[in-house]
C-alpha cells in the first residue's frame, strides 16, 4: 500500500527530479500549498502574493523506502538552513516546509528535523505546516527535468548537484 506525503524545498523542478530517482517513489507530482489563494497559478505563486509553496507530493511504497528515509533524503538534498530562499530563488514560496497528512507524518518529520539539526552545525528553519490544500501545478511543470529541464541552464546548475548528493548520501536507494 503506497503512502503519500508532500514537501517543499525550493523549486519543485529541483525536489521533483530528486525524488523521481529514489527506488519506492511511484509518484511525484509538482504542485503548490500553503497559501490563502484558490487554485493558484505559477505566475501568481512565484510573485510571492498568494502565500503558497512550490512543493512536491510524493507516493511511495514504504516496504522499500521509509517515511524517515524520504525526510532525510529531503533535508539532505536542499538547504534547510537557509530562511525563505534556495540559492538565487528568494521569497515565502521557495521555503523550506513539510505539510504531514497526519499526526504520525508529523512526528516523523519532527525527528527528521531533530536528526539534521544534531549532524549540522546550526539550525533548520524547515516548517512543518498544515493541514493545507495541495494544487496541481500546471501541466508544463510536471516531469520538468526529464524533458525541458535538462535545456535549462538554470536545471543544470542546480539539479545535477542535488542529484549527486543523494546518490552519496542514499546510494542503496537510488535508482541506476
Amino acid at each position: 500500500m503506497s503512502e503519500t506525503v508532500i514537501v517543499a524545498g525550493g523549486c519543485f523542478w529541483c525536489t521533483e527530479a530528486v525524488f523521481k530517482d529514489v527506488i519506492g517513489v511511484d509518484a511525484v507530482e509538482s504542485g503548490y500549498i500553503g497559501g490563502s489563494v484558490e487554485n493558484p497559478t505559477y505566475k501568481a505563486v512565484c510573485s510571492g502574493s498568494t502565500g503558497h509553496a512550490e512543493a512536491v507530493k510524493v507516493t511511495f511504497d514504504p516496504d522499500q523506502v521509509s517515511l524517515s528515509e524520504i525526510f532525510d533524503m529531503f533535508m539532505g538534498t536542499h538547504d534547510p538552513s537557509q530562511l525563505n530562499r534556495q540559492g538565487n530563488d528568494v521569497g515565502t514560496q521557495y521555503r523550506s516546509a513539510i505539510f504531514p497528512l497526519d499526526d504520525s507524518q508529523r512526528a516523523e518529520a519532527e525527528a527528521a528535523i531533530a536528526r539534521w539539526n544534531e549532524s549540522h552545525d546550526g539550525e533548520a528553519v524547515t516548517t512543518i505546516e498544515g493541514p493545507a490544500t495541495w494544487y496541481p501545478a500546471e501541466d508544463y511543470h510536471q516531469e520538468y527535468w526529464e524533458g525541458e529541464g535538462q535545456r535549462n541552464p538554470y536545471c543544470m546548475a542546480l539539479i545535477p548537484p542535488k542529484l549527486m548528493k543523494l546518490r552519496k548520501s542514499f546510494a542503496g536507494k537510488v535508482k541506476s
